[in-house]
């Protein structure tokens, strides 16, 4: 079959190229920089959604009202401009790729707030925002292309582990629905322009399991295929993520999906996070990426890692040879970036035999 037009094999010939040639940094948190701006019930309502129902859904629609505050992923249709101005913002400190807006833009997620309607559209416009971003800055340097990743979030259901005490058997979501969940979202973030796809912050590798599912089909029904790159979360000092795996378990689990690249991220900051990413390093044979948090929360919830800190530590990891792909998660800013971004300047990438196979 085929590519058909969303696909640009010349895009993913620049990605593949600068993995070759050094370290790729990527973006810090969407959702600290949201924070900073206050935005209040008005400000995520917008004027399509100010008087409650929205009026472009279709007749399936939920009519039950919800409040949108905290629905940051709703923010890519009523705050466009803010949203942009994120990702640019990232771009301008460094970053050579931008993760869509799109964390929550699944049914299942999406159902918190009663707008699983919008799965489609968010991602679509959630994808858009980023690649517009990336040309943007790409055009005042041409000679270092800048790429959009579309983000699959987790979902706030685990298809490994019964959320009741009570019946260990029971699970709040099943494989099948997932995938068909995935699926609708990933049409989404490729239609909108996606360079690239992430499954990130796995915390259930079955989970991650259907979303590859769903994207293979996507591909095979496309007649091409996106970099995937997967990202799990090691949720505390056990080692481990939610469903029990190790690192390592964790890439045996999900080598046969040919990703770009795998790695952690979220949870932990860069230092409890090294000995992970090492194990990985070890092990895989596509390329590393770790997007930490900014250290550990402390007692209020907040993330007091400094740029410089961070920046120093994930040096370290690059200096190991540990890295091809850096950024970071939860309490990381523009600046944050800016400071990796340098630390990392210069340092040859990890090289990993059959990374450009395991992308093609």
């Amino acid at each position: 079959m085929h590519a058909l037009p969303w696909h640009d094999p010349q895009r993913t010939a620049a990605l593949l190229d600068a993995l070759d040639r050094r370290i790729l940094v990527l973006d810090g948190a969407m959702g600290t920089m949201i924070q900073r701006h206050d935005l209040q019930e008005a400000d995520y309502r917008g004027e399509r959604f100010a008087g409650g129902y929205d009026s472009l859904a279709g007749d399936d629609a939920p009519r039950e009202e919800h409040d949108q505050k905290g629905n940051n992923d709703l923010l890519s249709l009523t705050r466009p401009g803010l949203i942009r101005d994120i990702h640019t913002a990232y771009l301008e400190a460094g970053a050579d790729l931008v993760e869509t807006n799109t964390f929550n833009s699944t049914a299942i997620s999406l159902a918190d707030y009663h707008l699983q309607h919008l799965v489609g559209e968010l991602n679509r416009e959630g994808a858009r925002l980023a690649r517009e971003a990336c040309a943007a800055v790409q055009a005042r340097s041409p000679d270092r292309p800048r790429f959009a990743v579309g983000v699959l979030g987790p979902t706030s259901r685990t298809a490994s582990i019964s959320p009741d005490v009570n019946d260990p058997g029971f699970r709040a979501v099943d494989f099948d629905t997932l995938v068909a969940i995935y699926s609708q979202a990933a049409e989404g973030l490729i239609d909108g322009g996606a360079d690239a796809l992430m499954v990130e912050t796995v915390f259930d590798t079955l989970n991650a399991k259907a979303a590859l599912v769903a994207l293979s089909e996507v591909f095979a029904g496309r007649g091409a295929r996106l970099p995937v790159m997967i990202s799990g979360t090691i949720t505390d000092a056990s080692g481990r993520t939610l469903s029990g795996q190790t690192a390592e378990a964790f890439w045996y689990s999900l080598q046969h999906a040919r990703p770009l690249s795998i790695g952690l991220n979220c949870a932990l900051g860069a230092r409890e996070l090294r000995p992970h990413v090492e194990a990985l390093a070890s092990l895989a044979d596509c390329h590393i990426s770790a997007h930490p948090n900014a250290g550990l929360p402390n007692a209020f919830g907040e993330y007091d890692e400094t740029p410089d800190e961070m920046a120093a530590t994930l040096h370290e990891f690059a200096q190991s040879g540990l890295l091809n792909i850096v950024g970071g998660c939860c309490g990381t800013t523009p600046d944050h970036i800016r400071a990796i971004a340098g630390a990392v300047a210069g340092v040859a990438p990890r090289q990993a035999a059959g990374a450009a196979r395991l992308a093609a």
